[in-house]
This record gives structure tokens, sequence and C-alpha cells, in this order.
């Protein structure tokens, strides 16, 4: 029996099930694939972009709407392969934690989870809450990874991320997403979505700030975050860049 085909709302609906339609989707995305890759472009020091302490690699970059689904993902090199490819699926999983544990009014990058998530801390397990969709993650049509028609889009990968390079995204008002990047050292990655998130335009939370979302180098001789946010220096001058762009606390 052939599946009937409707548009009622913004929805195409498939047998009796709505679906969003591309223009639904748009509609539903902060931000879109040219602009993400542009910013992603003119951020990371191989495609001209300042350096940010790290590795200074080529660097994925991926967005989500506010119900996880899948707006965008890009990369910064010439080729997919110029830029680690176990991190497509990191900077999407990034994103979705950043958007799925921020609120209006209280972000949390994913750096902020990271003393938390450590065996002992109060969010210890948080990894196993939300398990990825491998399907989501690498299934379709693998040449079109990375460009506008990426087989994720539209999709809710779900995952959890427990260190830097992931954030919320916000318009002034509300939350409207997630942004989420990765190709080099966690700290590195947390500069690197803190200037793509400038750049976009959509580092504004409700009441102009500040943010609370930065990343916190509080780890002691013991091993141990005061605040309990904290991240650990990685290799490189990335927590110096971080106090420079006011991405550290």
């Amino acid at each position: 029996m052939p599946y009937r085909r409707r548009i009622w709302g913004g929805l195409l609906v498939l047998c009796g099930a709505a679906l969003p339609s591309a223009a639904a989707q748009a509609a539903n995305c902060p931000i879109g694939y040219d602009k993400l890759t542009e910013a992603l472009k003119a951020t990371v020091k191989p495609s001209g972009g300042p350096g940010n302490g790290g590795l200074d690699n080529n660097e994925w970059a991926a967005v989500v709407a506010r119900d996880g689904t899948v707006c965008a993902v890009t990369f910064s090199g010439k080729n997919v392969g110029d830029q680690w490819p176990g991190s497509r699926a990191i900077a999407v999983e990034k994103a979705n934690t950043a958007n799925g544990l921020s609120l209006d009014s209280f972000a949390l990058s994913t750096a902020n989870l990271y003393a938390g998530a450590q065996p002992g801390g109060y969010l210890f397990g948080i990894v196993n809450s939300n398990p990825p969709s491998t399907e989501v993650l690498y299934g379709g049509d693998q040449t079109k990874i990375g460009s506008a028609s990426d087989p994720m889009m539209g999709k809710a990968p779900g995952g959890v991320i427990v260190f830097g390079g992931g954030l919320a995204l916000y318009d002034g008002k509300n939350v409207v997403g997630g942004l989420g990047a990765s190709g080099d050292t966690s700290c590195a990655d947390h500069n690197i979505a803190w200037r793509i998130r400038h750049a976009l335009g959509l580092d504004k939370m409700p009441g102009g700030g500040p943010n609370t979302d930065q990343i916190v180098y509080d780890f002691g001789p013991d091993g141990k975050s005061a605040s309990g946010f904290g991240h650990p220096k990685c290799k490189g001058t990335a927590d110096e860049v971080a106090q420079q762009i006011g991405a550290s606390k």
C-alpha cells in the first residue's frame, strides 16, 4: 500500500506519523550550515584564525536545536580527513550535552561537568544517562558527512560528554540550542567553541550575563576541584588563552 503524503502546518504527515518538514526544521534551528562553517574557519589557526593554546588542529563543529535535533555539522579543513574523524560524533554529543543541561537562567558547559562526573563525584554515571544513537551517529551516506546534507541532519543523536568544547546557545531570552567543537585538546576546544558562539551572536544570556559556563581551572594538588565544576588544565597554553578571551573564571 503506497504512503500518503500531506502537508499541514509545516509538518509532513506520512501514514499518520508527523515528521518535521525541511521548513519547520530550519525554523527550529538557531543557526545554519553556512554561518557555522564560516565562524568555525575564522576561529581555528589552520584556516586563518587565531591560536587557541592547544594543538591548533583543524576542527569539527556541530549545532543542535533546543529539541536536540542536529542543525549543522561541519569541519574546517579542505577534506573530511583533515581533522580527527572521531571528533564528528564528539562535537555533536557535546552540543547535545550543553543544550540538554542548560536552562534560560543557568548555563552549563561540558567543561563544567568534568569534576562531578569523576568516580565519587555528584554526577558520576551521567555519561550513561543519555546513550548516543550509533545509528544516527554513523548511519546514512558517509560521503556527505560534514556537508550541508550530513546524514545526521534533523535527527537526535543523544550522548553526554564531560570535557571541554560544548556550550549552550542563547539569543538574549532563551536557550535556543547547543554548540559543540572537537578536534583539539578539550581545553582548546572550549576556547574554540567560545569564540564560535560569540561570532554567531548567540552568547547573550538573559539579563546580559555574565555567562555562568566559563571553564573553571581550580583543581588543587589533591586532585579535587574547589568549586565542584572544575576542569583540569591541558598541555599547552589554552588556560592563558581562555583568560584572555573571557572563557574562564
